[in-house]
């Protein structure tokens, strides 16, 4: 299949669910509904805030403990944002499906490798953190997530941002971090062996993509436009995607 270089998304496309979004970036489409806050089970209830509740289905077969590992780490980073003391003793759901991945050979197979994981975590929560606007589930700021690469190549090291499976795959690391609307680190996860300096360049690139500042540019061009930059303007595009959602809801003749 190929790959597209800049994000697609679309909101509101199940209508049963509170919030619903659908998200396509790097060779991977993931579909999410959020549903809450509504009433927690006995056991999920907390009694000064609500229950984030993230469930990842892999695009065939069960969810498996790498599915489970993806949620907690989720389940985590989406709390952070989430004003859960709004809602004690109540269930906010998310569901992420996986529909479509670089290869397009999901068959037989799940996350089988950790580096597939890593490649995969951006776009399962950029999609979560899509449907929580699309639901208007309060949030003290909105977040943007990326994954970088440290492939050696020709004897140098070089980052590459949204990497492929092949290139996962023969990196020596592989890292995946998030930033808030504030630009405050809220997510990073690492695999394979790096130096402090090679961290700290990993950290300076996916703050480039991740915070970029909004541009004077209107409509997707900045999106596209990485002639001077290092993968896409995610936190334009964010915007962007809620302001033709609420451009489209206002519209009536």
């Amino acid at each position: 299949m190929t790959v597209t270089t800049a994000p697609e998304a679309a909101l509101g496309v199940l209508p049963r669910a509170d919030g619903s979004a659908k998200y396509s970036h790097a060779g991977y489409t993931v579909t999410a509904s959020v549903n809450g806050p509504i009433e927690a089970q006995r056991r999920d209830e907390h009694p000064y805030e609500a229950h984030v509740d993230v469930i990842v289905r892999p695009a065939a077969g069960v969810g498996s403990t790498r599915e489970r590992h993806l949620e907690s780490i989720l389940q985590s980073s989406l709390t952070q944002i989430i004003l859960v003391k709004n809602f004690p003793r109540s269930l906010i759901q998310i569901v992420l499906q996986v529909e479509d991945t670089p290869e397009n050979d999901y068959v037989n197979t799940k996350l089988v490798q950790a580096s597939l994981n890593f490649a995969i975590m951006p776009a399962l929560f950029q999609t979560a953190v899509l449907a929580l606007l699309s639901a208007g589930v309060p949030m003290r700021a909105t977040a943007t997530a990326t994954a970088v690469a440290i492939v050696p190549q020709d004897g140098t090291k070089t980052s590459v941002v949204d990497p492929s499976p092949r290139d996962a795959e023969i990196a020596q690391s592989v890292h995946v971090l998030a930033f808030t609307s504030h630009d405050e680190l809220l997510l990073a996860e690492s695999e394979g062996d790096f130096t402090v300096k090679e961290w700290d360049d990993v950290y300076e690139t996916a703050k480039q993509v991740c915070c970029r500042p909004v541009p004077a540019k209107e409509g997707m061009e900045m999106v596209l436009d990485d002639e001077h930059t290092n993968g896409p303007d995610l936190r334009h595009f964010l915007r962007s995607t809620m302001e033709q959602k609420v451009a489209s809801d206002l519209h009536w003749k």
